[in-house]
């Protein structure tokens, strides 16, 4: 998959990983436009589901299926201007085939503009975890799960630093949300607003010294009438000799409902083919929910920004139920010199009144004639929080870009 020179807010505004920020180079307006960048992925996934503490089975009606393919392009046009766009397709089934689902979306699409070091997308956009931990993209079997229609500009003319503006009206419910919640009829989605004037969102991301800082700060007024809400996100992480370290504070709050605060920290290792990292987290028993604004509009349930998050907000920072939560979560890899990465994780989340959920997982990744694939096992026992039960996941994956 070709990496984009335009303005995808992911590539050109934000190179997060690894500590190093990289600036978006200045632009001089010319009539002469780039060739396009195309890009796509081909992607099958399948989940063999039982739950409901052992009384159903493996390879039953709760299995869920997908087959997904993603096309994308984006294209200077001279002078600064610039679009985007990408398209999606998924067929959803059962293990019987007897459930089956089809539908397509344009998933991106958008106009750009750059000028020096400043750059404007506007349109329907995907957001990176990075910049927007509280409103932020995702992809399942390669689909953006949500993606949000606004205007986002970039700044990147002080050093190693990146400024981030936007103003995001809607989000949008992707057809890849629906393969994992058993739903087939999958031409029914589309756009939720935000509250009445939509969420205006600040953030920064800088490197100081050997420690990389980020910020965000979102404001939704108009929520609903005369409630507004507000959110804050900050995190720093520094890497000494062989251990990375790392501190989150999250912040929400809506009117009527008490604040929440959500404070995470990491630390982490690497021994040659072996990483180790051991996240806790603390979540006081506010009831304005740190899984962003999807849940706020009563749309789709988006997976928090939050470090306590567990197991794809199956617990821990996903939910937060009027309870003081704390967690404890550890991941190994080991990697294979030429055939992928075994891995593995558990986690505790325990509430201070109810019952305490425990989660893990063992997987292995691998590359075969370029498919990116993946088998992976994980348990749930979810006690408290949605409701009793026992989850077993088995997922077989496989992601092929180009």
């Amino acid at each position: 998959m070709k990496k984009s020179l335009l303005l995808s807010i992911a590539a050109s505004a934000v190179v997060f990983a690894g500590g190093d920020i990289a600036p978006v180079q200045p632009v001089q307006p010319t009539a002469a436009p780039a060739a396009c960048d195309f890009w796509g992925t081909l992607a099958f996934r399948y989940d063999a589901n039982k739950k409901a503490s052992g009384a159903d089975k493996f390879f039953k009606a709760d299995d869920r299926g997908a087959l997904a393919i993603v096309m994308g392009v984006e294209k200077e046009l001279g002078y600064g201007f610039g679009f985007g766009a990408e398209v999606a397709g998924l067929m959803a089934f059962n293990n019987k085939l007897d459930k089956v689902g089809e539908a397509a979306e344009i998933s991106q699409l958008y106009l750009t503009y750059k000028v020096g070091n400043t750059a404007i997308k506007a349109g329907r956009q995907a957001l990176p975890k990075a910049v927007s931990p509280w409103a932020w993209s995702d992809r399942t079997a390669g689909i953006l799960d949500t993606t949000f229609n606004g205007v986002t500009v970039v700044n990147t003319d002080i050093q190693n630093t990146t400024l981030v503006a936007a103003w995001l009206r809607s989000f949008n419910v992707g057809i890849a949300a629906v393969p994992g919640i058993g739903v087939f009829d999958i031409d029914s989605l589309g756009s939720v607003k935000i509250g009445d004037k939509g969420v205006f969102m600040l953030g920064a991301l800088t490197k100081v010294s050997n420690v990389d800082l980020s910020f965000a700060g979102y404001y939704i007024p108009d929520l609903a009438p005369s409630v507004n809400a507000k959110s804050v996100w900050a995190a720093a992480e520094t890497k000494l000799d062989s251990v990375d370290l790392g501190l989150q504070v999250a912040y929400a709050k809506i009117d009527g409902l008490k604040s929440t605060l959500g404070i995470a920290a990491y630390v982490g290792t690497t021994y040659n083919a072996l990483d180790a990292k051991l996240t806790l987290a603390y979540i006081n028993d506010g009831a304005s929910p740190l899984n962003g604004v999807g849940a706020l509009t009563g749309g789709l349930q988006g997976t928090s920004g939050f470090w306590g998050n567990s197991f794809a907000g199956a617990f821990g920072g996903e939910t937060v139920s009027g309870n003081k939560q704390k967690i404890a979560r550890i991941d190994l890899g080991y990697k294979i010199d030429g055939y992928g990465k075994v891995y593995g994780g558990i986690g505790v989340d325990k509430p201070d009144t109810g019952k305490t959920t425990v989660g893990g997982r063992i997987g292995y990744d691998f590359k075969v004639m370029d498919v990116n694939a993946k088998i992976e096992y994980r348990y749930i026992k979810n006690k408290g929080f949605v409701k009793d039960n026992d989850e077993h996941r088995i997922r077989v994956q496989g992601v092929y870009k180009f």
